[in-house]
C-alpha cells in the first residue's frame, strides 16, 4: 500500500509536535527536580545529625551506630535515585529533540512536493522562520536551564561525606563504584557468627572415624568468640624453599602445577569413606581450590549477603575461623551478577605464611592475619566480567599480584602485602577479558610474570610491571593460565593454538590446534608437556618440539588442572572422578578414585594427603 504525500505529511507533523511537547515535559521535570532538590536536599537530614551529635557523646553505643548506618543508607539510596532521573531525563531530552528534528527535516523534504498539491493546508513546521522561533527561542531555551539545573543539582555528595567523616569514624566508602540506580550505596555490613561444627561418622576402611561437617547454607551459626590481639603482620619474604614445603597459591608453590610433598595416596571412594579422613561442607559456596599452610586450610565462600573465608584445621577438619570481607571503601552494595558456574568466590587465595589473601568477584581484595583479622582491604573496581571473575592470587617476595582483565580493559597490579601499598599498576593495553592466572617463572637470567589473554600472551617484570615481550596467538575466551618448564612458557586456549614460547626471546618454538584446553591449565615437567580438555581428552607432548606422545579419552571433561607430584599427574574430571597417571611417554593409569559428587577444582597437597573441594564438601584424604 503506498501512502500518500498528504498522509506522509501529517504523520511526520504528528511525530514532530509529539516530540517537542515530550521534550517541553522532560525539562519542565527536570527544572522541577533541580528546584525540589535545592528546596529539600536529601543530604541535609537534621535526623542524621541529630544521631552523630549523640554518638560524639557516647561513641560506645552500638545501637546508635547501626541507627546511623541506617538513616544514611536511605539518605544515599535517595540521592541516587535523585542522580538517576537527572541522566535519564537528560537522555530523553536528547532523543525528543533528535525525534523533533528528524521530524521536522522530513517535512521540509516534501515541501516542493506539498506546494504542487491544490487545496493543501500550509504547515506551520514548514514556516522556516517560525520553526526557527520553535527551536532557538523555545526549545533551546528550555534545554539550556534543564540542562542547567541537573548540573547544579548533581554530585553534591562530596560535600556530604567528608561532613560525616568529620563528624564519626563510622567507616564511610567514599569512591563508590557500583549501583542500583546506577550509583553506589554503601550500607555497612554486620557480620554474622561462624557456624557451629557437627560431628559426623565417616568410614574410613576397617574403622569409623569422626569427621567435621558444616550445617547447611543459610542456618543459624556460632562458634566461640575469644579476645584476639591487635593484628599483625611480618614484611618477612618466604623463601622458596619454604613456598615448596607448603600449598600457598593455585597450582603449587611454583605456580605451575608442581608440588613437591610425598607418598601421596592414589585410592578413596567418597561415597564409602574410604580413605576419606575427614568431610566438611563450607557455610557458603565457592569454586576457589584449598590452599595449605602449616597446619591451616584456607578457602573462600561467598553469596549476595557475605564473601567470607574459611579457615580450617588441615588435620581434623575443624573450622578454626571465619571472616567476612567487609567495611571496604569501594565495595558494592548489590553484587554482581555472575553465572552459577562461576560465582562470587572462583578465585583460589595465596599465603606466604605471614597473612592470607583473598579476593571476590565484586572486586574485594583482602589481607587477614593468620587468626582471621582484617588487616588491609580496598576495592579494585566491580568487574565488568559476564560470567564472574575468576583470576587467582599468586606473591612474587613481598608483592601480592592482581590479574584484573576485564571487559572494560585490562590492568595487572603489585601490592605490597604487608600494608597493601600499591607498589606498581600497568594497563594491559591490547587486551580483552581473561579468567586466567599469573604465573611466576624463574630461569637463570630473569624471574617473568606471564598473563595470558586475548589475543596476547604478555611477560611482565614482577618488580616493576614492565613489559617484556609479547606474543600474539590467543582467541576466544582465554581460561587456561599457561604451562612453564626449562625456559618455555606453553599457552592454549580452546579454539585458538597451543604456543610453546621462549621465554628470552618471546619466539614461538612450535605450535599444535589437536587438543586445546578450555579452563584446565597446561602442566610441563620432566620434558613431558599435559593437555587435558573440556571435552574428556588428554594428550601428552614433548615438551621441546610439539611431538604428540599419546591420548586417553574419559568420560567427563576437565575444568580442574593437572598436578605433578610424587612421580604422577593427579587431575580431577567434572564427576568428580580424579585421575592418576604416569608422567611418561606412553599411558601408564595408576588409579581412579571418586569422590561422589561433582569437582571443578584443583587439589592441594600437603604430609601425604590430597585435599580436593567438590561442588558441596571439602574432602581430606589420607591412607
Amino acid at each position: 500500500m503506498t501512502i500518500s504525500n498528504k498522509n506522509k505529511t501529517s504523520i511526520a507533523r504528528s511525530i514532530a509536535w509529539i516530540a517537542a511537547l515530550f521534550s517541553i515535559i522532560i525539562c519542565v521535570m527536570l527544572i522541577a527536580n533541580y528546584i525540589q532538590f535545592k528546596r529539600v536536599d536529601p543530604l541535609e537530614s537534621e535526623a542524621l545529625n541529630t544521631l552523630v551529635e549523640r554518638l560524639q557523646d557516647n561513641p560506645r553505643d552500638e545501637a546508635l551506630k547501626e541507627d546511623i548506618r541506617a538513616l544514611d543508607l536511605l539518605i544515599r539510596k535517595a540521592y541516587f535515585t535523585n542522580q538517576w532521573q537527572i541522566r535519564t531525563g537528560a537522555y530523553l531530552l536528547i532523543f525528543g529533540i533528535l525525534v523533533f528534528i528528524l521530524a521536522v527535516r522530513y517535512l521540509n523534504s516534501l515541501k516542493s512536493k506539498l506546494d504542487e498539491l491544490e487545496g493543501i493546508e500550509k504547515d506551520p513546521f514548514l514556516d522556516k522562520q517560525l520553526a526557527q522561533k520553535w527551536v532557538v527561542y523555545v526549545g533551546v531555551g528550555l534545554v539550556v536551564l534543564a540542562l542547567l539545573s541537573g548540573f547544579f543539582s548533581y554530585n553534591s555528595l562530596d560535600t556530604y561525606e567528608p561532613k560525616l567523616i568529620a563528624q564519626t569514624e563510622i567507616p564511610v566508602q567514599a569512591e563508590p563504584t557500583t549501583t542500583v540506580t546506577g550509583e553506589a550505596v554503601h550500607p555497612v555490613e554486620v557480620s554474622t557468627e561462624p557456624a557451629e561444627e557437627e560431628q559426623i561418622p565417616v568410614q574410613t576402611g576397617n574403622e569409623t572415624k569422626s569427621a567435621v561437617t558444616q550445617p547447611e547454607a543459610g542456618a543459624a551459626t556460632q562458634v566461640p568468640v575469644t579476645e584476639k590481639p591487635a593484628p599483625k603482620t611480618s614484611t618477612k619474604i618466604v623463601s622458596q624453599e619454604e613456598l615448596n614445603k607448603n600449598y600457598p597459591f593455585f597450582r603449587g608453590p611454583k605456580t605451575t602445577g608442581i608440588a613437591f610433598q610425598t607418598n601421596i595416596p592414589e585410592n578413596w571412594d567418597g561415597a564409602s569413606g574410604e580413605n576419606i579422613l575427614w568431610k566438611v561442607k563450607p557455610p557458603k559456596k565457592g569454586y576457589s581450590s584449598p590452599i595449605l599452610w602449616g597446619d591451616r586450610l584456607f578457602i573462600t565462600g561467598a553469596d549476595d549477603e557475605a564473601r567470607q573465608v574459611y579457615c580450617y584445621n588441615k588435620n581434623s577438619g575443624e573450622l578454626l575461623w571465619q571472616a567476612n570481607a567487609e567495611n571496604i571503601p569501594g565495595s558494592p552494595s548489590s553484587m554482581p551478577k555472575t553465572t552459577d558456574d562461576t560465582g562470587l568466590a572462583a578465585s583460589t587465595m595465596a599465603t606466604n605464611g605471614n597473612a592470607v589473601f583473598a579476593i571476590f568477584g565484586s572486586g574485594d581484595l583482602v589481607s587477614l592475619d593468620l587468626d582471621g583479622q582484617q588487616l588491609w582491604a580496598k576495592n579494585l573496581g566491580v568487574p565488568d566480567n559476564h560470567y564472574g571473575h575468576s583470576s587467582s592470587l599468586i606473591i612474587h617476595e613481598n608483592k601480592l599480584i592482581v590479574q584484573y582483565d576485564t571487559n572494560k580493559g585490562g590492568k595487572v597490579f603489585a601490592f605490597e602485602t604487608s600494608s597493601g601499598e600499591k607498589i606498581w599498576e600497568t594497563v594491559r593495553t591490547g587486551v580483552r577479558i581473561s579468567w586466567a592466572t599469573p604465573v611466576l617463572t624463574n630461569s637463570a637470567d630473569r624471574n617473568e610474570l606471564i598473563l595470558n589473554a586475548e589475543p596476547l600472551v604478555v611477560a611482565y617484570h614482577p618488580n616493576t610491571g614492565e613489559k617484556l615481550w609479547e606474543v600474539e596467538c590467543m582467541m576466544g575466551e582465554v581460561g587456561p593460565s599457561v604451562g612453564y618448564a626449562d625456559g618455555i612458557a606453553y599457552a592454549a586456549n580452546e579454539y585458538a593454538t597451543l604456543a610453546a614460547i621462549d621465554v628470552k626471546t618471546g619466539e614461538i618454538i612450535w605450535e599444535d590446534n589437536e587438543y586445546l584446553p578450555e579452563v584446565s591449565s597446561p602442566l610441563a615437567a620432566e620434558g613431558l608437556l599435559i593437555i587435558a580438555t573440556s571435552y574428556g581428552v588428554i594428550a601428552c607432548y614433548d615438551a621441546k618440539d610439539g611431538t604428540k606422545y599419546w591420548e586417553q579419552e574419559y568420560d567427563d571433561g576437565f575444568y580442574g588442572s593437572p598436578v605433578f607430584v610424587d612421580g604422577k599427574v593427579y587431575i580431577i574430571d567434572m564427576s568428580g572422578k580424579t585421575h592418576i597417571f604416569k608422567l611418561a611417554k606412553e599411558y601408564q593409569l595408576v588409579a581412579e578414585s571418586g569422590l561422589g559428587e561433582k569437582s571443578a577444582g584443583t587439589p592441594a597437597f600437603a604430609d601425604g594427603r590430597v585435599y580436593l573441594r567438590g561442588f558441596d564438601h571439602l574432602y581430606c584424604i589420607g591412607k
